[in-house]
């Protein structure tokens, strides 16, 4: 039995962990943070979980985490994780943090876009937790840097491209996320007055997630590629659907297109590539781990368009984050997340 345990539980993300692990016959929650409910019932912050869990919340306390735990989630503002790892690490601890502490392959790019100052990832096991790209890397690893929901679906969408040398140029890519990719704590962004019958971008071209993105991107391609991000907030509860427009080096048919993205993830579970005349939608990942791939040549203008959709509660955050586990300590994959979405 793996013990697990959750920094940051009261979360979108947490008590998301938490759902999902409720049906893993391999895990037991042995500890759970939150510095605003600390001596609550898990129950009682959030009744969907009565029932299923008989556990109070704790304050932050490192060491009590580490010492009844074979792997800790953190799923905390960036900066929190990394004080957490160097103790966990110590005591054999493995980390799987669903900030941005342990994302980036170069802690300078870190430094610049969220600020803040530690001793960087000197001595640590570390590996970019995209499954699908790097489960090799994922199964050593002691620290995991969970992907954010927005990298997650791009990269997706566009790895087998760049491998294979079928587009070129700038990539325009166009996200649309729900409302809980906004965060728990209410702020006048995510208050029903201001997202309801609404829709807006926001941090255009700036987002915190474009070097991530860029990061990826440029490894699949064997050189640096270019991003114009421009997300948008709209009126769901859950999903992402990323919409990214390429620059085909030759005319390649929907059936060429498709045969790329199948060989790429034949062997992929939780990615789906859609029949070419079928497109992706956020409502029919809902609640899973899955990400569905779809796409359209436009051949007047030589155009590629790719289009996915995820759960960025799932397979953007703690889905992922479970498949993540379940590589590292060498069980089946798809347990606790082989979950039929929501529908409608």
């Amino acid at each position: 039995m793996i013990k697990v345990g959750i920094f940051g539980a009261t979360g979108y993300t947490g008590v998301e962990l938490m759902r999902l692990l409720s049906k893993h016959e391999k895990v037991k929650i042995e500890y759970i943070s939150s510095q605003s409910y600390a001596g609550k019932s898990i129950a009682d912050v959030y009744p969907s979980l009565t029932g299923f869990y008989d556990i109070s919340l704790d304050d932050v306390e490192v060491e009590k985490a580490v010492s009844k735990c074979d792997v800790v989630f953190t799923a905390l503002p960036a900066g929190y994780a990394s004080k957490i790892a160097r103790e966990a690490v110590k005591k054999g601890v493995k980390v799987i943090d669903l900030g941005a502490d342990f994302r980036f392959d170069d802690y300078s790019t870190y430094k610049e876009w969220y600020g803040g100052e530690y001793d960087g990832y000197d001595g640590i096991k570390r590996a970019y937790g995209l499954p699908e790209i790097y489960r090799d890397s994922i199964k050593e690893a002691d620290v995991v840097g969970n992907p954010g929901c927005y990298p997650t679906s791009v990269i997706l969408g566009l790895v087998p491209l760049l491998k294979e040398k079928v587009i070129e140029g700038s990539i325009i890519i166009d996200s649309k996320s729900g409302i809980s990719g906004a965060g728990h704590s209410p702020s006048q962004k995510n208050i029903y007055a201001e997202c309801n019958e609404n829709i807006r971008a926001y941090n255009v071209a700036n987002h915190r997630h474009v070097p991530e993105m860029v990061q990826e991107l440029s490894k699949a391609s064997g050189e640096k590629v270019s991003v114009v991000f421009a997300p948008h907030l709209t009126p769901m509860t859950r999903g992402i659907l990323s919409t990214m427009y390429c620059k085909l080096r030759e005319n390649l048919t929907q059936e060429e297109i498709y045969d790329i993205f199948a060989e790429f993830y034949k062997n992929e579970y939780f990615v789906k590539v859609l029949k070419p005349g079928t497109y992706p939608a956020t409502k029919n990942v809902y609640g899973s781990n899955f990400c569905h791939i779809g796409f359209e040549v436009d051949k007047a203008t030589g155009t590629l368009v790719v289009m996915t959709a995820i759960d960025n509660l799932v397979k953007g955050a703690s889905g992922q984050a479970i498949q993540n586990m379940n590589i590292m300590f060498e069980i089946e994959e798809k347990a606790g997340l082989d979950i039929v979405p929501v529908y409608p």
